[in-house]
């Protein structure tokens, strides 16, 4: 049998690739969850180069649980299928593959300023999204208003509105999901 490659968090191999997303997850409700996008990292996961420059979003810890759940089943899943050890979000610090961590950020982005109660349409509509949509529309994104500062403006606020305010009708024949897989599958 072969080894599955031994990977941190979900799907990092630092010595594959420096460049990555750390979640860091606090011990206290009452204090919010960050994410950094990093270039480096140093043996005994040391995190000296984390700064304000590197913050990608800020989470209340209420929305972070919120779609906690959804963003491991959905990692775990890709993971799988690469042969790759699954991960789990715990306190503390989760460095999260560089693609991965892109797909991510796009569903952290979409909710960051979002009330509660449409988070779970803006999981819908995520998972709805094939890996390359997701890359893509990160990459447009974070060219323009990638920064934390940039979160009420631009390519932000479209990512609110389209994965927040447009739920899919699955009474009307719509099905969310790997869409693009299925029509592939069929032709």
């Amino acid at each position: 049998m072969i080894a599955r490659i031994q990977s941190i968090g979900f799907g990092f191999i630092p010595d594959e690739a420096k460049h990555h997303f750390l979640v860091v997850i606090p011990t206290s409700k009452s204090k919010n969850v960050l994410i950094y996008e990093r270039f480096k990292w140093d043996s005994g996961n040391q995190v000296s180069d984390i700064g304000i420059n590197s913050l990608k979003a800020e989470l209340k810890y209420e929305k972070w649980k919120s779609i906690e759940s959804a963003l491991s089943s959905e990692l775990n899943y890709r993971l799988k299928r690469e042969d790759l050890l699954v991960g789990k979000f715990k306190q503390g610090q989760n460095p999260v593959e560089r693609l991965l961590g892109k797909e991510m950020m796009l569903l952290v982005w979409a909710i960051e300023n979002e009330e509660i109660h449409k988070i779970e349409i803006a999981i819908k509509n995520w998972l709805g999204l094939s890996p390359e949509e997701r890359w893509w529309l990160f990459t447009m994104t974070n060219a323009v208003t990638g920064s934390y500062d940039d979160k009420n403006r631009g390519w932000r606020v479209a990512l609110r509105y389209a994965l927040c305010d447009n739920p899919i009708d699955e009474t009307r024949g719509y099905r969310q999901g790997r869409i693009a897989e299925e029509l592939y599958k069929k032709i």
